[in-house]
């Protein structure tokens, strides 16, 4: 390839952003973890080891009658709050926060994947950045 000899509309997504194909059989709702999945699509997160955590998805996909790749999910990273799986307190701030499900975290990371970085606690939950 050369180098460019004439203006290019160069496609951008806004920061933060990602759009990802869906997997086979599952249903993501808008505000839920989405993680990608040991085959390397979107899926709600569970608690489970070797997921990749991709954000909070900006709208549903119903790929519950679809193949992988079926559908697609836009995804933002950034902080967002998630429920408080009753084990985060303030002394956890600065630390990982870990998936136990598409809405809760928690402090402990057996048989889980993280989520991110805890930025703060309050009372209606656990703010966590996702980068």
């Amino acid at each position: 390839m050369t180098a460019l000899n004439k203006n290019r509309p160069t496609p951008r997504r806004q920061k933060g952003t990602h759009v990802d194909p869906v997997a086979g059989s599952v249903q993501i709702f808008s505000g839920a973890l989405v993680v990608l999945n040991a085959t390397h699509f979107a899926a709600p997160a569970t608690a489970a080891t070797g997921l990749r955590t991709r954000g909070v998805a900006v709208d549903a996909s119903d790929n519950r009658t679809g193949s992988n790749g079926d559908g697609f999910i836009t995804t933002q990273t950034g902080p967002h709050r998630f429920i408080n799986a009753g084990d985060i307190t303030r002394e956890h701030i600065g630390t990982s926060a870990y998936i136990v499900d598409d809405q809760t975290v928690t402090a402990v990371s057996t048989g889980s994947s993280v989520v991110g970085r805890i930025d703060d606690v309050e009372p209606d939950g656990v703010w966590v950045v996702i980068e």
